[in-house]
């Protein structure tokens, strides 16, 4: 069962990565390349959880999303057609003296079945890259949505 952890330090507040996070409109593959609005389903959206089927190429996974806590936010794969049993994402922010957010990443892929133990082999050697740079591509998206936003927002 791989177990991938992922770091980043950003500008964002952990606020604002979360709206980003949790924001399940159109164009939500513009800030996770990994989530296109093709398998994008909103079965359930409260103030601090939702229940989301997101995917990509293929792949696709049922979600609870819980941000309750908003720095400690935590992603159960409740169904997929792949990933099963622990799978999931947690994500920790933490925020640093400087006005910088620290913002930790476990993701964790047990496959449930031939398809899942495959990608799980795959995602646990050289799939750890390929996460990374989409943590990375998800941060800047959302730095950039930001700074629009508050250039927008002095006008």
């Amino acid at each position: 069962m791989p177990t991938i952890n992922l770091h980043q330090t950003t500008n964002l507040t952990p606020e604002q990565y979360l709206a980003g996070l949790t924001d399940f409109g159109p164009g939500r593959g513009k800030l996770f390349g990994n989530s296109t609005d093709d398998y994008l389903k909103v079965h359930h959206c409260g103030p601090t959880d939702a229940d989301v089927t997101e995917g990509s190429g293929g792949i696709w996974e049922r979600l609870h999303y819980d941000w309750s806590d908003p720095n400690h936010v935590v992603l159960t794969t409740t169904d997929s057609n792949a990933w099963g049993g622990a799978s999931g994402h947690t994500y920790t922010f933490t925020r640093n003296p400087n006005g910088t957010t620290d913002i930790d990443v476990v993701v964790v892929r047990e496959g449930k079945n031939l398809k899942g133990w495959l990608l799980g082999l795959v995602v646990g050697t050289i799939g750890k890259g390929v996460l990374e740079k989409a943590f990375v591509n998800s941060v800047k998206a959302i730095e950039a949505r930001n700074r629009v936003a508050g250039l927008g927002s002095a006008a």
